[in-house]
Formats: C-alpha cells, sequence, structure tokens
C-alpha cells in the first residue's frame, strides 16, 4: 500500500526565513520512516482564503494531509477557520474539548501564577463541527482531524506531542536505503535512469562537496525490489553501503 500525504506549513514568519521550517522537514521524516510517500510540501501565508484553496485541492489529491502552524487565539491565527471553510463546516465546541482547555488553564495558573491569562475559553475551544479534536498534551490550542485533512500546532514541541497521537494512523510500505559513490553524477546517470526504467523503483542522487561523494537513495514499494535494486546497481558502478570519500579533481 502507498500512501501519498502532503504537508503545509502555515506562517509569515517561515516565508520571511525569521524562523527555520523545523516543522516540516521533522513530518517530512516521520512520514517517511513509517513508509509513507510524502509527496509535497508546501508553505503559506497566515491568508484564510489562500490555505482554504490549497487545503482543499491537496484534499482531493492526496490520501492525507497534515497542516501545522497558524492555530491559536490571536489575529494571523486563521488555519483553523480556513480549514472548516475548505468543507463548508461552522464552529461548535465540544465538552470534551472544553473540559481539556479549562484544565490546561488551570495547569497554567498554578503553575505561573505570574501570568494574567485571559482567555476566551469557548473560543479557544472551538472546532469545526464533525471533526475529530486532538487534544493538546503540551499546550492550549486543540487541534482536529477534519475528513483526511490534520491540523496541528506550529509550535513544535506541541507539534511533535500531538503528531504522535496519530501517527499509527499514516502507515505505508515504501522502502528506502542509501548507497555512497565517489562516481561523479555525469558518470553514473546512465544507471540511474536505467534502473528506474528497469525497477518499480526510483533512485535520487544528492551530491556532497564537503565529503566528496555522491549518496543515492534507492526507494522501492516493498524489500524484495529494493534488495533487487539494490545489487543491481552494486553491479554497474563503483558504490558501497558505507560513506566512501576522496578529492575530486
Amino acid at each position: 500500500m502507498r500512501m501519498q500525504v502532503a504537508v503545509i506549513t502555515v506562517g509569515e514568519e517561515l516565508l520571511a526565513g525569521d524562523t527555520t521550517n523545523s516543522n516540516g522537514n521533522w513530518l517530512a521524516k516521520q512520514l517517511t520512516d513509517n513508509g509513507v510517500d510524502v509527496t509535497r510540501i508546501l508553505t503559506l501565508p497566515d491568508e484564510r482564503a489562500t490555505i482554504t484553496e490549497h487545503v482543499r485541492t491537496y484534499s482531493n489529491q492526496f490520501d492525507a494531509v497534515i497542516v501545522t502552524g497558524g492555530i491559536g487565539s490571536t489575529p494571523d491565527d486563521v488555519t483553523m477557520e480556513a480549514v472548516a471553510d475548505a468543507f463548508d463546516r461552522e464552529f461548535v465546541v465540544s465538552n470534551g474539548v472544553l473540559q481539556d482547555v479549562e484544565a490546561t488553564i488551570e495547569r497554567y495558573r498554578e503553575t505561573r501564577p505570574e501570568l494574567d491569562i485571559d482567555v476566551d475559553i469557548e473560543a479557544e475551544a472551538a472546532l469545526p463541527e464533525g471533526c475529530r479534536p486532538l487534544l493538546n498534551p503540551e499546550g492550549l490550542a486543540p487541534g482536529c482531524v477534519l475528513e483526511n485533512v490534520y491540523v496541528m500546532p506550529g509550535i513544535p514541541g506541541e507539534l511533535k506531542a500531538m503528531f504522535k497521537t496519530v501517527s499509527e494512523e499514516f502507515a505505508g510500505d515504501t522502502v528506502s536505503t542509501f548507497l555512497y559513490t565517489v562516481e561523479p553524477e555525469s558518470n553514473i546517470s546512465w544507471a540511474l535512469t536505467e534502473l528506474n526504467e528497469t525497477f518499480d523503483a526510483s533512485v535520487g542522487c544528492y551530491p556532497d562537496r564537503e565529503q566528496a561523494h555522491n549518496r543515492l537513495k534507492i526507494t522501492a514499494t516493498d524489500e524484495p525490489t529494493l534488495g533487487l535494486a539494490v545489487a543491481w546497481l552494486l553491479d554497474r558502478i563503483d558504490a558501497s553501503r558505507e560513506v566512501v570519500s576522496r578529492d575530486w579533481e
């Protein structure tokens, strides 16, 4: 089974370069480790209509969409509203989410009494009608699953904690491995092209000039095919499963 997932990261700070998009990278690694094909990673501004458009499109194109960032109570937090718009849903408050938000605020008041916490609790707990709530183990704002779209916080610690509660829902059969070669790309391009044509597999070539080698990632839909593709490639180019390096002159 091949599961294809798109990731949307939301935030003006990402587009401006003020914040490194670590969420996109982390999610891609987690999903790939689960055997999932990450087919898109898109960064969008905090614009409700823009987010709605891409969520609606990606929801139709891919098995699942993960949207991270832009949920909360500040004016630029429009992601949850945009996702609701994509599916024409109103906002409702469920007792379970409301109780969780209230408990979280109470913990904040106990542990950080110096903070004057003024929160519209019902607004914080409101989610699109018909969604499956995702409680936030590390923060205040809840996430949700609406159709095949997963909405999660942008704060990395909160994202990681919430994703772990649903990570088993992302599973596929895609497998991959790495080879390393000191051959220049131009010398091995014929073999990589032929591998793509011969097997139900793909190969990517990623030069590392500092280490003076190319890293080859071979990906297939099952272990037997991957093994055959790797063996075939090792018979045709000077490559190794271990990192090798030398000066390219």
